[in-house]
């Protein structure tokens, strides 16, 4: 069974945004390539289980198992080595980054106290769309009890869009709560 939201995607999304921006094909829309959730954790240097933790929630909040990220410089004041172990990253593409844009938009979001929407100033000028959250404690697959670390998250949301404006609108008609 596919997804729900790429099945409005493909019903609703595409037919409207082939109408507003008066594409004449389908593969000139814009659409959502990959979603990226990166975790950069400096304490991970002295301590090197919370690691281990912080890879096992991302790999509950995703359903795909996290990639280890390593220092790419060595940088003396901060008692980092070249190629230690200092953060989590997943990729998501296909049907398990529809179900986590999905379960995002309508379950995580809703959760952040205070939660006004998110800024619409987060783009790259390729259309792709970057913001973090500060506490992982928003998804409802991570139990209280067994956190060892409070943590944010990078999200990056990667679209084919030519333009902010494009990817604006394509990620507006997906469901993302942007600030008024």
């Amino acid at each position: 069974m596919p997804p729900r939201l790429m099945e409005t995607y493909k019903k609703e999304i595409l037919p409207s945004l082939m109408k507003e921006y008066s594409y004449k094909n389908v593969m000139q829309a814009p659409k959502i390539e990959k979603v990226v959730l990166n975790v950069g954790l400096g304490e991970a240097v002295q301590n090197i289980k919370l690691l281990d933790s912080v890879q096992n929630e991302l790999t509950q909040i995703t359903g795909q198992k996290a990639v280890t990220t390593r220092a790419k410089k060595a940088i003396a004041t901060f008692k980092l080595r070249k190629g230690m172990p200092i953060g989590c990253k997943v990729t998501l593409r296909g049907d398990r980054m529809y179900e986590f844009l999905d379960r995002l938009i309508s379950v995580a979001l809703p959760r952040i106290r205070d939660f006004r929407g998110l800024s619409d100033r987060s783009f790259d000028g390729r259309g792709n769309y970057n913001f973090g959250i500060r506490e992982q404690f928003i998804f409802p697959e991570i139990n209280y009890d067994k956190v060892e670390i409070v943590h944010g998250m990078d999200i990056t949301i990667c679209t084919n869009a030519r333009t902010n404006e494009e990817a604006k609108t394509l990620l507006r008609h997906v469901g993302i709560p942007f600030r008024k």
